[in-house]
């Protein structure tokens, strides 16, 4: 590896470190799971993780919440997106509920989707106002992942 291979992967790293990954649970059996379980759905030993980012999904259903809890935006469009785990990939479906993400031109308005788009998740710093709502804001994480269309 050259010095300046050495450089660029220390640059990744810091740069891949900088966003947290969505994970997902590999068991043993080699089935994935999201939410991550301590125990597969079949029993199996949790041995690892998967970074879902990697992998792009297809959004099965969606809907269009026009009366959210205080602090969430409104209107709030919701995807149910499936994971494409690849064609080596034998397990149960790995799914995930997320908001859809806001377009980039300013406006604050989500992407349109349908049933069947292609999607990435993304990260986002803030899924929800911290201060409204009852909790204290230092009493939860208020990042996570939306999903844009791809």
């Amino acid at each position: 590896m050259s010095d300046n291979e050495a450089a660029d992967s220390e640059v990744d790293d810091q740069t891949d470190s900088a966003e947290p990954t969505f994970e997902a649970a590999e068991y043993a059996d080699g089935a994935v799971t999201y939410p991550p379980h301590t125990v597969g759905p079949n029993g199996a030993e949790r041995v690892g993780t998967v970074d879902l980012r990697e992998y792009e999904g297809r959004v099965l259903t969606w809907t269009t919440s026009t009366a959210t809890p205080p602090g969430v935006r409104e209107p709030n469009t919701l995807a149910i997106v499936e994971f494409d785990m690849g064609d080596e990939y034998d397990g149960p479906a790995v799914r995930a509920l997320g908001q859809i993400a806001e377009r980039e031109d300013g406006t604050g308005e989500t992407f349109d989707v349908d049933i069947g788009d292609r999607v990435e998740p993304v990260y986002a710093d803030e899924l929800r106002e911290p201060g409204a709502g009852i909790r204290e804001p230092e009493s939860q994480d208020w990042d996570g992942f939306r999903f844009r269309p791809l």
